[in-house]
Parts: structure tokens; C-alpha cells; sequence
């Protein structure tokens, strides 16, 4: 029966070997764990895994193994057929049909357009390539397919609106979310760079010996600052929007870093850096931060966190005006090359999956404004991007 496991534990991507395997068939015949799958489970974990950061792929090949749980994600061959996940409303197009669909013309020609059928449309629409409406293929409206239009109302599906109207209300991550990713921290932890700072209030037990018999056994007691970790991180969060299937993973990576960081300052953004960011989502248009007094503020030596799926219309990153918020005077790229000029250390946390990334102009666009930093927000790409961030 172990062997069964032995394998199911190597197809879960668990670095078992057989001398792991002999350990812990010879602790059974000690009957270290005897007619108990809780204490099998946990003299298992303890002889099979070498590192606390497979602990999750452990659990959940376990509990499958034994127990019979489903399956989520956990063998690549085991994913859901994209169709399953697609709402029964949403219009299935060809290829064919997908390409007759052709843009308007540019940014200002949308806008024009747009204010043309304010005007001429007198109720509501659904289907069709012209009015507002629902459906369809028309560039303006919700919960159809177009390659350039103008979102209005309804929720982000294809990641292509040029402009979004309505007023989006986002809510703050949650720092105090219990980790169910455990590995972030120990991934994390590769950034520590301690110091001793401040007053001297820890006992320096080696010291006082050494200063104790120096001075003829007269107690001579030595202090020193506390240890701490001294390294500086900035980090942006992207919030709303497409980043919404992604809240649960940023808050775990929120609550984590806030737990391993003294020198820790963050502010949300939606979609790409203006001129203008915020501490607090629900006072996003009220209590804002400016971009400017954010560069001028925070010395050189912090390291440079993005976080966001980096999915949006390019006129975001090129164009004045091309923010789906508001009218920005400069464009997205723009002040993400002012971080980048005053924090060479940077790296962008894509939570999408990585597959998908090549589908998306604007995340090829930023990962090659970041020089290929961007990393997906998976065990392995933090481990990467923390290892470039502590060069």
C-alpha cells in the first residue's frame, strides 16, 4: 500500500525518495504509529518531507490517497475544460467571426461615438454590433465580446475595455487573513537582511562573559540593540476589477509580508500607476497619495513589489486619457518607468496563470518594461522574484 502512496506523493511533486520511504516503513514496525490516521499522517509528513514549503502538496496528495478528497488542481492533467466555467449566456464566437470584428479607430473615436449613440439611442438593447446594450459585439455595453469598446456597467470578462463607466467601490485586503499558503513566509524570508538598531536593550550573553572575567569575575553586563530584520520593502497592490478571482492569494501574500517586514509602506492602484494612489480603498476618492510624493519619500535601498494580473487595454500604458477611471494627464508606462528609474530593484507578482500571459499585449508590454521581472504568484515564481530582489 505505501508504495501506492510513494507514488502518488512523487506525482503531487513531493522530492520523496526511497531512503525517506525505508525511514518511515521502519518507524511503523516500532509501531511509532499504531491504529491511529492522524498519528500515520503526521509520522509520515515528518519522515517523507524534507521541507516545510511541500507541506501543502503533502496534505492534499494524502488526503486524496486516503481519504478519497477531490482533486483541485493538483496533477497538471487533472484541469477543468474551459467550457465548464463559461457563463451559458456568454456568446461562443469563432475565429472567423472574432476577426471580422474590427476596432473604430483609436481611443478619441470611441469617445465620439459613444457620446453619437447617447444621444440617437432611446431604450434598452441587447444583441446587436451597434447600440448600448447587453450581448452582441457592439463596442459599448456589457456581457458581449468586442476588442475595443467601452465597458458599461456588467463585470469585466475578456479584459479589453478601452474605458469603464461606473463608479467601482474595492474593499482593503485583509492583513489579518490566516496563511493557507504557509510557503510565502519561508519564501519571504530569503529577502531578511538583520541589523541591530536603536537602543541597547538585549543581552549580549557572549560579551558579558568575555567582560565578566576581563574584569576579575566583577559581573560586567553587556548590552546591544535588538535584531531585526532591516530590509525596506515598497509594495503596489492592483485591486478591483480582474484582480477580483485573485483576493483570497493577495491577501495571503498581504498578511504574510505585513508579518515578516518592520519597514514595510503599500498603496493600491487599479489596473496600472498614475499620478495618484491610496492607503485606503474605501476612501479611494477622497484620501489619495501622489505618485510624486511617493518617489521623493522612500530612500533607495527598499526593494520594489507589483502585484496585479497586468491585464488591461494597452492604451492604459500608452495613451493620455487611456486610464478606464479617469483622465490621466501621462500615460501608465510613464510613471512606471519613474519607479523603475528610482528603484532598480523591482519585480511584478502576476497572479494569473503564466500560460495565459502571452494572450495579453499589456502584460508583455510590462513584463518587458520590467526587463522579464515579472513571476507568477506561485511558490516558485516568489522564490525567483525574492532571489532578484536580494541580489
Amino acid at each position: 500500500m505505501l508504495i501506492d502512496f510513494f507514488f502518488a506523493l512523487r506525482k503531487a511533486r513531493v522530492p520523496v525518495s526511497l531512503n525517506e520511504l525505508l525511514v518511515l516503513l521502519d518507524a511503523l514496525q516500532k509501531k511509532v504509529a499504531f491504529a491511529s490516521l492522524d498519528d500515520f499522517y503526521l509520522l509520515a509528513r515528518l519522515c517523507l518531507v524534507k521541507d516545510e514549503k511541500y507541506f501543502d502538496r503533502f496534505d492534499q496528495a494524502f488526503g486524496t490517497y486516503f481519504q478519497g478528497l477531490e482533486q483541485v488542481a493538483l496533477f497538471p492533467e487533472a484541469e477543468l475544460p474551459e467550457d465548464w466555467l463559461r457563463a451559458e449566456f456568454l456568446k461562443h464566437l469563432t475565429d472567423a467571426e472574432k476577426q471580422q470584428i474590427e476596432a473604430l479607430g483609436g481611443l478619441d473615436k470611441l469617445l465620439e461615438t459613444l457620446q453619437q449613440r447617447l444621444n440617437e439611442q432611446q431604450g434598452r438593447h441587447a444583441g446587436g454590433n451597434k447600440w448600448i446594450g447587453t450581448g452582441g459585439t457592439s463596442p459599448y455595453g456589457h456581457s458581449g465580446y468586442n476588442p475595443e469598446g467601452i465597458r458599461i456597467g456588467g463585470e469585466s470578462r475578456h479584459k479589453k475595455a478601452v474605458k469603464v463607466w461606473e463608479k467601482r467601490e474595492f474593499r482593503n485586503l485583509d492583513d489579518s487573513q490566516t496563511l493557507g499558503i504557509r510557503n510565502i513566509q519561508v519564501a519571504l524570508r530569503k529577502l531578511r537582511r538583520f541589523a541591530r538598531e536603536g537602543a541597547a536593550e538585549e543581552l549580549d550573553l557572549p560579551d558579558t562573559i568575555r567582560s565578566t572575567a576581563n574584569n576579575a569575575g566583577l559581573l560586567d553586563i553587556k548590552l546591544v540593540p535588538e535584531r531585526h530584520n532591516a530590509a525596506k520593502v515598497l509594495l503596489f497592490l492592483d485591486v478591483g476589477g480582474s484582480m477580483d478571482p485573485y483576493i483570497r492569494i493577495c491577501e495571503q501574500l498581504f498578511s504574510a509580508v505585513r508579518s515578516e517586514f518592520k519597514h514595510l509602506e503599500y498603496y493600491y492602484f487599479h489596473n496600472c500607476v498614475y499620478e495618484k494612489l491610496w492607503k485606503d480603498n474605501q476612501r479611494r476618492f477622497q484620501e489619495t497619495v501622489p505618485t510624486v510624493e511617493v518617489l521623493r519619500t522612500y530612500g533607495k535601498d527598499y526593494r520594489v513589489i507589483f502585484v496585479g494580473d497586468a491585464a488591461m487595454s494597452p492604451y492604459e500604458l500608452l495613451e493620455r486619457y487611456g486610464s478606464v477611471e479617469h483622465m490621466n494627464d501621462e500615460a501608465g508606462q510613464v510613471w512606471l518607468q519613474r519607479i523603475l528609474d528610482v528603484w532598480d530593484k523591482a519585480v511584478w507578482l502576476n497572479p494569473a496563470r503564466e500560460d495565459y500571459w502571452q494572450y495579453t499585449r499589456s502584460t508583455q508590454m510590462i513584463s518587458k518594461q520590467l526587463d522579464g521581472h515579472m513571476y507568477p504568484l506561485t511558490l516558485a515564481g516568489l522564490e525567483s522574484a525574492i532571489a532578484h530582489l536580494a541580489r
